[in-house]
């Protein structure tokens, strides 16, 4: 009986959720800080109270309720998949791309459309441009195709496939991309700025922020990801919120509104090498972003936010097992370590491997107060490898940074139980100009449905999907076509009819009919598992 009455409360909660009355309006700003689990804010809370710098964090008179976040067929959700899901209101499995996941009967938590496996599947930022002619921007601190990106701007089903991914994004013709990633942009990308007028600031913070044009803006710094926040030189690379507050600025000059995706890329990536001062700084510089975008939604009247994290990540707690009366632990003896470390364990990495072993001890202390042991200093000078390739890794292998890690932490009373991501809820912030918020637990979807609603789409993202995303089989079906892979990155669909000859090329938005270049309106994705070109059913018209 009482399973039954929690099924049917849960049904009800769902039921108020999707016909919940929530008025469009102008300006739909997302904000996702990336692996952000409760704890974060709890430890940036009581850091900043420490310091001297507050005792309140900028999101805090927000909070709403919180999310129950995860993939198609996994409880515990990756960055990929449950951005994706925010975005399209989609399940999705690990690694996917705003793109129907493959069906896994055994595991899939709720059921899988295998019919659609593979299929685009539209995101908001894409119906905001196509159905609401609203302008549309990212800013973010990893280099631009990572995943929470890629999410809202492309489609594939790989997240690493950045080479499918950043042409894409590239071609979405952004108003706004501001974040990390020089070494990806390709010749084909600067041609395309140039031909569709996009400015593209590269490694100038001064001109980033002194920029007061109308046109279109990509601002990208370092070859990949920005610097951690503590890390970063404040002269050359912007903050989270300087970039935020320029996106603002641009975006809203546009008259039809805009929808607006901000992340806190590397809360998560702190989070993967359980580097607590990562952890830390990171959201901070997060909750500085939420600062810039709560006034100007507030003095706008016609903006709404949702800000949520896609996952938790590491079980990050203030208290462990390695500190014994957690109730008698004074504010001192839990943030006054981390509050003298003054760069995260990737930028003490960076200094000690251009150290001389003579010399690391005073170089340790010199940015963390601590006088390390001899057997320290040797678990320093055995790591295997100057450098973990993959970020997910850098809390579990033996590499600098993680043995660095683990000399901080033990001056701490932090604990970790992972060194991936965790399945718990994540908190839920919202703010509607008339009070329409996002409110109490909800699943990933509902949050989708709703972000549809605020936006005011006239037809639902499936929908757009379908009119967009559609088989290149289906299009031209009776009609003579053949699929080029003399570029097998780019394959271009060839159609010919009579006189007429129509050239589309995989992850562009630029087609050519008979030699003439034509924008098509959206990006077409093609998917290399089924042979298949998606694009939009009127193309047909062309010919």
């Amino acid at each position: 009986m009482r399973k039954l009455s929690l099924l049917l409360t849960l049904l009800t909660i769902t039921v108020l959720v999707v016909a919940q009355e929530v008025r469009p309006v102008k300006n739909v700003i997302v904000m996702i800080p990336d692996g952000t689990s409760v704890g974060v804010y709890s430890a940036s809370r009581w850091y900043k109270f420490y310091n001297k710098m507050g005792d309140r964090l900028n999101i805090d008179p927000y909070f709403t309720g919180t999310v129950t976040t995860h993939s198609s067929n996994a409880p515990i959700g990756d960055s990929a998949p449950t951005g994706s899901t925010y975005a399209t209101g989609v399940l999705q499995k690990t690694s996917n791309v705003a793109i129907h996941p493959e069906a896994d009967p055994d595991n899939d938590i709720y059921p899988v459309d295998a019919s659609r496996t593979y299929q685009p599947a539209a995101t908001l930022l894409e119906a905001s441009k196509i159905l609401k002619n609203k302008a549309v921007g990212l800013v973010v601190t990893c280099e631009f195709p990572h995943a929470t990106p890629a999410d809202f701007s492309s489609h594939y089903h790989t997240r690493s496939a950045y080479n499918f991914i950043a042409p894409q994004m590239a071609y979405q013709n952004m108003d706004v991309m501001f974040g990390g990633g020089n070494g990806i942009l390709t010749d084909d990308i600067k041609q395309h700025f140039r031909n569709n007028g996009t400015t593209l600031i590269q490694d100038d913070r001064n001109v980033l922020l002194n920029y007061n044009g109308n046109g279109k803006v990509w601002a990208l710094f370092g070859d990949r990801a920005l610097p951690y926040s503590i890390d970063r030189n404040p002269d050359k690379i912007p903050s989270l919120a300087e970039m935020t507050g320029k996106a603002l600025e641009v975006l809203s000059k546009k008259e039809n509104g805009f929808f607006l995706m901000i992340e806190g890329s590397q809360v998560d990536w702190a989070a993967h090498a359980n580097d607590p001062i990562g952890i830390i700084t990171e959201y901070i510089d997060f909750d500085d972003a939420v600062g810039k975008v709560m006034e100007f939604a507030e003095k706008d009247g016609n903006t709404a936010v949702v800000i949520m994290s896609d996952h938790g990540n590491s079980g990050f707690s203030i208290g462990s097992r390695d500190c014994p009366g957690y109730d008698k632990l004074s504010i001192h003896q839990l943030f006054e370590a981390v509050s003298k470390y003054k760069l995260s364990a990737n930028g003490i990495e960076a200094i000690l491997v251009n150290t001389k072993p003579e010399n690391i001890k005073a170089e340790f202390k010199k940015y963390t107060g601590i006088d390390i042991t001899d057997e320290e200093l040797q678990l320093l000078l055995s790591s295997k490898n100057y450098k973990e390739g993959d970020y997910t890794k850098v809390g579990t292998s033996n590499n600098l940074a993680h043995n660095i890690v683990n000399i901080l932490n033990s001056r701490t009373c932090f604990g970790f139980t992972t060194g991936g991501h965790t399945g718990e809820e994540v908190l839920l912030a919202s703010y509607h100009p008339q009070g329409d918020i996002l409110k109490g637990n909800v699943r990933n979807t509902e949050v989708n449905k709703y972000l549809q609603k605020v936006l005011g789409l006239d037809k639902s993202l499936q929908e757009l999907s379908d009119e967009i995303f559609v088989k290149h089989t289906d299009v031209f079906a009776g009609q003579k076509f053949i699929v080029n892979k003399k570029d097998p990155e780019f394959p271009v669909l060839t159609i010919k009819k009579g006189k007429n000859t129509l050239e589309i090329r995989a992850f562009s938005s630029v087609a050519k009919l008979n030699g003439k270049p034509f924008d098509i309106g959206s990006v077409v994705v093609y998917i290399d598992k089924n042979d298949t070109f998606y694009l939009p059913k009127k193309l047909v018209e062309k010919l």
